[in-house]
């Protein structure tokens, strides 16, 4: 590691959107809260980037998400009823998470795209290169992902991007990515991106998912970045400015995942991502996989 790619140690979350496709359980709950099995996916997230070794976490929230800053402080009171109860399972279960990073948090104010959300991190961020994790994609611990990009980034420099191929007919649920082939099988060069593309206008099959490892010239281009697609600031016009011109913050990379991913960002695959991870946790596991055997036989 050289002083041009220093060491990353700052990870962003944002996560300061409505959560409209989950109304009206997100009411009054962050869609960040919501239990998958019996730990809300934010903390899945936090966990990911902690044992990356991202142990400085910038949440950017927005109103009525107070729950979050009060998921990952200390219950005091909670603590000692349980401590009193001798039951130190469960009280280790409470302080896990106050003790997985130290934790920040800013207000975005007015939703303009996650582009804008990313921007507010720069005062906390500074000159260093940093990762940006999206709440809705839960990524297996088994499949290291972050820690992957973040190794390219330090040995490349510049930027470096999660990909996913898909079905061609999915890729304009994604932004997309124009990639040429490197020595490591796991990695490409990004040379251009689209934020979700027509299928037959897709340069290709690789969809950006919700990792990133950004160079801190990104918030230089944010800055004079126009609105996109759905008048909103995207980051993926903002990293096609730095894939097309080097000189700006260095190249961009994608590292391109072939692991196991839960897709938390709507209804249907919120609910896959729960059964799935309770099929393979080993307390709830078997006797899960049971029940669902049985059920799928009788009423499927």
């Amino acid at each position: 590691m050289s002083e041009a790619n220093p060491r990353i140690s700052k990870a962003v979350i944002p996560a300061a959107g409505l959560g409209t496709r989950f109304l009206p359980a997100t009411k009054a709950t962050p869609k960040e809260m919501l239990p998958v099995v019996d730990k809300p996916a934010i903390q899945y997230v936090v966990e990911e980037a902690a044992s990356a070794g991202l142990d400085d976490v910038l949440m950017i929230t927005g109103r009525n998400k107070r729950p979050l800053e009060d998921h990952f402080d200390r219950n005091y009171e909670l603590e000692s009823a349980l401590q009193k109860k001798g039951d130190a399972g469960r009280l280790a279960k409470v302080q896990e998470s106050s003790d997985l990073a130290t934790m920040h948090y800013v207000r975005q104010g007015d939703p303009k795209g996650l582009g804008h959300a990313v921007l507010c991190a720069a005062p906390h961020v500074g000159d260093e290169p940093f990762a940006v994790l999206l709440g809705d994609d839960l990524i297996d611990p088994r499949d290291p992902l972050l820690k992957r990009m973040v190794e390219v980034q330090e040995r490349h420099g510049g930027s470096v991007i999660a990909l996913m191929e898909v079905a061609p007919e999915q890729i304009h649920l994604y932004g997309c990515a124009a990639v040429e082939a490197t020595e490591d099988g796991d990695v490409v060069k990004v040379t251009g991106m689209v934020e979700k593309p027509d299928p037959a206008d897709a340069p290709s099959n690789y969809a950006i998912i919700g990792r990133y490892v950004l160079a801190p010239q990104i918030f230089d281009v944010l800055r004079k970045t126009e609105p996109g697609r759905g008048g909103e600031i995207q980051l993926t016009d903002a990293l096609q400015q730095l894939a097309a011109d080097e000189k700006v913050g260095g190249p961009v990379h994608g590292v391109v995942f072939k692991g196991r991913r839960y897709d938390t960002g709507d209804r249907g695959d919120y609910l896959r991502a729960i059964v799935r991870l309770a099929c393979e946790r080993e307390d709830l596991g078997p006797d899960f996989r049971t029940w669902l055997r049985s059920y799928v036989a009788e009423e499927m």
